[in-house]
């Protein structure tokens, strides 16, 4: 079953660049990842928001990839670099 992660960042307007590269590195950490579809890091141009998009076969594929994007992140310093706590999504068809 289709199972999609969709994070919503609001970067502080001075670490966008540094947030985009965390964001790059987590989805260069999913390729090759057993039943991944899809990876995407998105700009809102309107608002600043970027959106981590990544696409699955299915949530244990996702589950089972999670260390490999942890390790991707792990000393990054998002409360530094972003307005909020991220709003995260994690979600399969109806």
């Amino acid at each position: 079953m289709l199972f999609v992660h969709l994070t919503i960042h609001k970067p502080k307007k001075d670490k966008t660049g540094a947030l985009t590269d965390s964001m790059h590195r987590f989805g260069d950490a999913l390729q090759g990842q057993p039943g991944l579809q899809q990876v995407y890091t998105l700009k809102d141009p309107n608002t600043g928001c970027l959106m981590g998009l990544a696409i699955w076969d299915s949530h244990d594929d996702y589950v089972a990839a999670r260390p490999a994007m942890d390790e991707a992140v792990k000393d990054d310093n998002f409360a530094e670099w972003e307005e909020e706590p991220p709003t995260v999504y994690h979600l399969e068809l109806a």
